[in-house]
């Protein structure tokens, strides 16, 4: 992890969690994370509920001023319109999202989206001031017979509809570690991170590879996330379902203080 780029730790909590549930969910993330000494200025939090806990969820981090981000899983390529259970992003944006989750590799399986659609919902992301976590990865097949080459089509693909001078998150998840167990190895992890970055470096600069956070994302634990933010070009960790557990996800936020130990 290089320290001028700011960590970040994203709990996906997928389709999980009613608003109720969110709502204590939240209080007691915070409470934990307070007990624990976190210190936001150091490590950015951040949650993707589903859509129905968004107003939930923005209604107790500002109440009570939570030092927590919330995030959206999915937003709509579209501004508004007949698109029938679409999410067009100034809603998200009126609920103080900051982040939207864009390209999941569950989309891209089960709803058949393109690198070119990724790309426009990240863009969409961004006219309404929300900062998009584009997510890439390969399939355990694609990683045997292209090596590093899927990730980095994906994200020539979908930069190709993001504007210059965007500010936006790369989440790179090997869909054969994601919710398997079997997390990439902390080597493997940053082999690739450092080709998105270089990959980054070509399409858009120096200034933006080097600015650009890189998350990992696939089985990420308290007992692994140590080791992947070692890593000098993962910056954070995309969390499946260990973000649903109050003591674990809070190990993982506090990973620096070795009590994910």
């Amino acid at each position: 992890m290089n320290t001028q780029r700011k960590p970040l730790i994203a709990g996906n909590w997928k389709m999980n969690y009613d608003h109720l549930q969110a709502l204590a969910f939240l209080q007691k993330l915070s409470w934990s994370l307070k007990n624990t000494a976190y210190d936001s200025s150091v490590t950015e939090v951040a949650v993707f509920p589903p859509f129905t806990d968004l107003r939930s969820a923005q209604t107790i981090v500002v109440s009570e001023k939570l030092p927590i981000k919330i995030g959206a899983q999915d937003v709509s390529h579209e501004q508004s319109g007949a698109y029938t259970g679409d999410i067009a992003a100034a809603f998200l944006s009126s609920l103080d999202v900051s982040y939207v989750i864009v390209g999941h590799s569950e989309r891209r399986e089960y709803h058949a989206e393109t690198d070119s659609l990724v790309g426009k919902k990240s863009a969409a992301a961004l006219t309404a001031g929300i900062t998009p976590v584009i997510c890439v990865g390969e399939s355990l097949q694609q990683r045997e017979e292209q090596g590093t080459a899927v990730p980095l089509v994906q994200l020539t693909e979908v930069l190709a509809e993001v504007p210059e001078g965007a500010e936006f998150v790369i989440a790179y998840e090997p869909v054969w570690a994601i919710g398997s167990g079997q997390a990439a190895m902390a080597a493997q992890a940053q082999e690739m991170c450092s080709h998105i970055r270089s990959k980054l470096r070509e399409l858009r600069g120096e200034e933006v590879a080097s600015a650009t956070r890189i998350l990992y994302g696939g089985s990420v634990k308290s007992d692994n996330i140590a080791e992947f933010m070692q890593q000098p070009d993962v910056d954070g960790a995309l969390v499946g379902g260990a973000s649903l557990k109050i003591d674990e996800f809070t190990k993982i936020v506090q990973y620096q203080t070795g009590s994910a130990e």
